[in-house]
């Protein structure tokens, strides 16, 4: 188990001054005069912790834990502590074989956490802590009068607190969360459930106007393919007659220049003969004469 190694102060309640208080393993003790500040360490040891209510910190507002100055000294603007625990044998879920959880409080109201001498926030320092039940709510530190309290309670009572004391309280806890989940997930998987049952005749009727839309779109592209064989075809045959008729075309047009040729040569055969003739006239008269 984790244990304190270390507590350092400057600013906090009494302890104006920066102080440092080593603790050996074993048992340790720490004596004095009332007023000497005793109390104060527990209640820094608290406050490190994370505790946040005033009434446990013997104070009645937050920055009351802030140094308030005395007839030789001013008032401090700022309260620190910090606590150095052993972690060697991994008591805490870090990687540290020292941890130092250290707080600061401001007059402005603002406060800072750090872990190993980095900013965190609260919650990471209560979340660490809580691994190790070492939190502001576990039985970390004992004041006064609770032994006594703790002999006065019933047994039912006394139970939970040695269940508190034992770490069981933190496995209830953790039970009665997961168990808030477990019930939570049921119910949103019965909303679901009657979600999908509400949905299913919606979606078979989708699926069903979109099998109609997928036929349709599978019939309009057989019908463009067949219009456009048949302009394919059309045009094929159209193409055919009109070299057809560009072939007789070719062969009238053939024929009509043998036919004019002919002509031309029977017109000249015309003209010689005419021209025979009238010179054998000629011929005559001049004969008879």
């Amino acid at each position: 188990m984790s244990r304190l190694k270390e507590l350092r102060l400057h600013g906090f309640k009494s302890f104006a001054d920066p102080t440092r208080f080593i603790f050996e393993p074993g048992v340790n003790a720490v004596i004095g005069p009332n007023g000497s500040g005793k109390s104060n360490m527990a209640d820094a040891v608290r406050w490190v912790l994370g505790e946040q209510s005033n009434r446990s910190l013997r104070t009645r507002r937050a920055d009351d834990v802030i140094f308030g100055g005395s007839e030789r000294r001013k008032p401090q603007g700022m309260a620190e502590a910090s606590l150095t625990l052993d972690n060697a044998d991994g008591w805490l879920p870090i990687d540290f074989a020292e941890v130092a959880i250290g707080r600061r409080a401001y007059r402005s109201g603002e406060s800072e956490y750090l872990i190993n001498g980095s900013r965190a926030r609260l919650r990471d320092v209560v979340d660490l802590l809580g691994e190790g039940r070492l939190g502001a709510n576990e039985l970390v530190v004992v004041g006064q009068g609770t032994v006594d309290a703790a002999l006065s309670l019933r047994p039912e009572e006394r139970r939970q607190l040695f269940e508190e004391a034992a770490g069981v309280k933190a496995l209830q806890v953790k039970r009665n969360e997961a168990s808030s989940r477990l019930t939570r997930s049921l119910d949103n998987l019965t909303r679901m459930s009657d979600l999908i049952g509400e949905l299913r005749p919606q979606v078979r009727r989708l699926a069903m106007q979109a099998e109609h839309q997928q036929q349709h779109d599978t019939l309009g592209v057989r019908a463009r393919a067949l219009v456009t064989a048949s302009h394919h075809r059309r045009e094929q045959a159209a193409r055919a007659t009109l070299g057809e008729a560009r072939r007789r075309a070719a062969a009238a047009e053939s024929a009509l220049a043998a036919y004019r040729d002919a002509q031309d040569a029977a017109l000249a055969a015309v003209g010689a003969a005419e021209e025979r003739y009238w010179a054998a006239e000629e011929a005559s008269r001049a004969a008879a004469e």
